[in-house]
């Protein structure tokens, strides 16, 4: 069951904690989360997965930065998110969608028991300006039934942007 927007909201700062919260952000069934002004681009163009691959960080200036296609960004939200008995799911506004800007790949559901700030996966169809602060994704809550486990992996609990550290599991 997903739950409202008012349920978030009543939740707040208990079972479920978006920081900073703003009641401007909330929608019916999920929160707008805003784009940090840091981003982390991949240096080498071809990746390899048993490797750590040098990354260089960008910063966002408040009259935008263009995105180009063909590249990865690793951005993350303002907000830290926490929900330890709510399965905290990430997906793209429909008015950023429609900007051919991707916010994720493959990494929208997220652990009961995470708390950080969600990295974002972004990348763009065509050359796109985004600016920092802009509310880049929503985030809504699920319930989970049956006997669970919180999340223990310490390898993504940060509130910086995170690369991948799959090298991490294959050595």
């Amino acid at each position: 069951m997903i739950l409202s927007g008012k349920e978030i909201e009543r939740l707040q700062g208990g079972e479920i904690s978006i920081d900073p919260f703003s009641r401007e952000q909330l929608n019916p069934n999920s929160y707008n989360l805003k784009l940090h002004n840091e981003l982390l681009v991949y240096q080498n163009r071809v990746l390899d997965m048993k490797e750590d691959n040098p990354v260089e960080k960008v910063i966002i200036p408040d009259d935008g930065l263009i995105l180009e296609p063909g590249r990865l960004y690793l951005g993350r939200t303002v907000e830290r998110i926490r929900a330890n008995f709510h399965v905290p799911l990430l997906e793209g506004r429909s008015s950023v969608g429609r900007l051919g800007i991707l916010v994720h790949f493959t990494a929208g559901l997220g652990n009961i028991g995470s708390d950080g700030c969600w990295t974002l996966e972004i990348a763009c169809v065509q050359p796109v300006r985004v600016y920092p602060d802009v509310e880049i994704c929503q985030i809504y809550f699920q319930e989970l039934r049956g006997d669970h486990i919180k999340y223990q992996s310490k390898k993504y609990h940060h509130s910086d942007i995170q690369p991948s550290l799959l090298f991490q599991e294959l050595r």
